[in-house]
């Protein structure tokens, strides 16, 4: 008889009620809807969680939505990229070795962090299951591009060993990173064991609030609407969007509008204000379902992404799926080894930090007219459909655990 168990350990596991990441919760959610018992293991804190989970104790084993949680208690950290965070990294680790709530099950191990992947190798060997090791991120790749660590720091080499180690140990490397099988093979994985399962979104609950008329009020109509929401960052290369909104400033017919919050907001807001931009809006961050909302008032997406070396093993911006399935057009500017607009034929590309590029893209669009703009949309929201449900998505996983 098949295992139908599957414990996942992550300790950046979070849900809608704590807060990112979200991924392992719908993959959860939907291998019980093919009669799978899923167990998650997450860590008590990430800089990710909203709201993080209360535990008291060394661990709390909670259900949530129909999910066994197990919160294993952390120490906190004060930034993303301190030694509290590996601290909190080997933390979670220790305590895995003397964690008892976990059932027979095929066991899967989600990075960042490497240090859990040799637990999950024995739990899968004392259970005679499948080991399973999901790259999110190439850790230590990430730290020496992302960091002044350098290839042969103590830690990185450490972390190394524990990336070859998982490479070689698993039945199956899962990777959100399509052009990343390369790297794996040189890091010692054997080229019949990858698999690409990207990021998704979860189509069954995609609920539209309605927007305040505050914010309606906000939105120009009878004007091509170039939309993007989400996180105002540094990465997210929104002055791009704002070079190219100086340039069509004295079109009447196009208007930009950002959504979110973030570091770089405020410094945005000021640009446009010297610029004298009557032609961009900026709008407070609302909720998962006004976003929805939202996304139908506008008529073209925007998606970009500064430059990093990382970006050649492919990229999953959950952004993307959003705006696919929202049926909009998208302008893509983002320099990675994977073009999602392209495969999905939803939108145009555009070279990063070209003006004139992204002004031409926007004004060929417009002139497109309302059908093709529909097409366009259509062919993302299919695309979305067939390759990023997690309804797909975790029956493509139920083939990996039991072939």
């Amino acid at each position: 008889m098949t295992n139908k168990y599957v414990t996942i350990i992550n300790q950046y596991i979070g849900s809608p009620y704590h807060g990112m990441e979200y991924r392992h919760y719908y993959l959860a959610k939907n291998l019980m809807s093919q009669g799978y018992k899923v167990t998650l293991v997450s860590g008590s804190y990430s800089h990710l969680f909203s709201s993080p989970p209360k535990v008291t104790k060394s661990v709390l084993k909670e259900t949530i939505d129909g999910i066994e949680y197990i919160w294993i208690r952390i120490p906190e950290y004060k930034s993303s990229k301190s030694i509290g965070r590996i601290w909190n990294m080997l933390c979670f680790t220790w305590k895995l070795h003397f964690l008892k709530a976990v059932v027979p099950s095929h066991i899967i191990v989600s990075s960042p962090s490497l240090f859990p992947v040799k637990v999950g190798a024995k739990l899968a060997k004392k259970f005679h299951t499948k080991f399973l090791f999901e790259v999110r991120d190439i850790w230590p790749q990430t730290l020496v591009e992302l960091s002044s660590l350098s290839s042969s720091h103590p830690l990185i080499k450490l972390m190394e060993h524990y990336e070859k180690f998982a490479y070689k140990k698993a039945d199956k490397v899962i990777s959100l990173l399509p052009a990343a099988k390369e790297h794996f093979e040189k890091q010692g994985m054997q080229k019949d064991k990858f698999v690409y399962l990207p990021n998704g979104i979860e189509t069954e609950e995609q609920k539209s609030v309605s927007l305040s008329q505050e914010i309606r009020e906000k939105i120009p109509t009878e004007k091509l609407i170039i939309g993007y929401s989400g996180t105002i960052g540094i990465a997210n290369n929104l002055d791009y969007l704002i070079d190219v909104a100086e340039i069509l400033k004295k079109n009447d017919e196009i208007h930009f509008m950002i959504l979110g919050n973030g570091g770089e907001k405020k410094r945005l807001q000021e640009r446009v204000k010297r610029l004298s931009l009557k032609n961009v809006t900026f709008l407070e961050a609302i909720s998962k379902e006004e976003v929805t909302s939202f996304l139908t008032y506008i008529d073209v997406a925007f998606i970009s992404l500064l430059p990093e070396k990382l970006f050649k093993f492919g990229v999953s911006p959950n952004k993307v799926f959003e705006y696919m399935y929202a049926k909009k057009p998208i302008l893509w500017a983002i320099e990675a080894g994977n073009n999602l607009v392209e495969d999905a034929e939803c939108g145009l590309s555009v070279p990063l930090n070209d003006v004139i590029a992204l002004k031409e893209s926007i004004l060929r669009l417009k002139e497109s007219g309302e059908d093709v703009l529909n097409e366009l949309g259509q062919n993302g929201y299919n695309f979305v459909n067939m390759h990023h449900s997690y309804k797909m998505l975790a029956e493509k996983l139920i083939n990996i655990i039991e072939e």
